[in-house]
This record gives structure tokens, sequence and C-alpha cells, in this order.
């Protein structure tokens, strides 16, 4: 069972940058795909990118194409979301999340998730 912990979050002003970090514990890191989703106030969770369990694929919502990158570190258990360019509809809560995976596909949807982090807070400045 996979344990997550998002850090990075903070206060940030329009056109800035910022790195979350999700590290996971438990069983093999490698074997997980993981992606990253959103809550901003008074809307629903969004996906907002993942990656392979072998990192060689990665997949981003329209609205973080071009500025957000995710990548991942298996010897460290961690994966990361770089965040570039950040623009005040970006602000909610960034959860981190997992899926014990037989194969190297991507996950685009909440369901296909097991394990969630608690989340951390991104506030973007206009």
């Amino acid at each position: 069972q996979a344990q997550l912990e998002e850090s990075g979050g903070g206060l940030v002003q329009a056109g800035g940058s910022l790195r979350l970090s999700c590290a996971a514990s438990g069983r093999t890191f490698s074997s997980y795909a993981m992606g990253w989703f959103r809550r901003a106030p008074g809307k629903d969770r969004e996906f907002v990118a993942t990656i392979n369990r072998g990192g060689g694929m990665t997949y981003y919502a329209n609205s973080v194409k071009g500025r957000f990158t995710i990548s991942r570190d298996n010897a460290k258990k961690t994966v990361y979301l770089q965040m570039n360019s950040l623009e005040p509809e970006d602000t909610a809560v960034y959860y981190c999340a997992a899926d014990y995976a037989v194969d190297y596909g991507l996950r685009l949807t909440a369901g296909q998730y097991d394990y969630w982090g608690q989340g951390t807070q991104v506030t973007v400045s206009s």
C-alpha cells in the first residue's frame, strides 16, 4: 500500500513558478503510474498531468500544456510537477495520486488511481 505526501505549494505571483513534489512510500515506486490533480474553490477535482510507470510517457490537461511538466525520480520515489507561467486560475489544492500498474499506460481519470495524498495548496496572486 502506497502512502503519498505532497510538498512545495505556496503563494506566488502570476507569472511565477513552483515545483511540487510527491514522496511515496510502500511498494516499489517504479511500479506506479502517477498523476497530479487539482481542486479549485467551488469546482470539481480536475486532471492536471500523468506519467507512466517507466517515465517515458506523459500527458497533460490542455489548460496546463506547455506550462507544467511532470517528471519522476524512481530512485528517490518522488514525482514532481514543475509549474511555470502560473496564472490565478491555477489556484487550487493539488493532489498526487498513484496506481499500481502492470502496464506502461497512462491514467487520465481519478477513478483509475488507488492512492491519494492529502494535497498542497497553491495560490497564485494577480
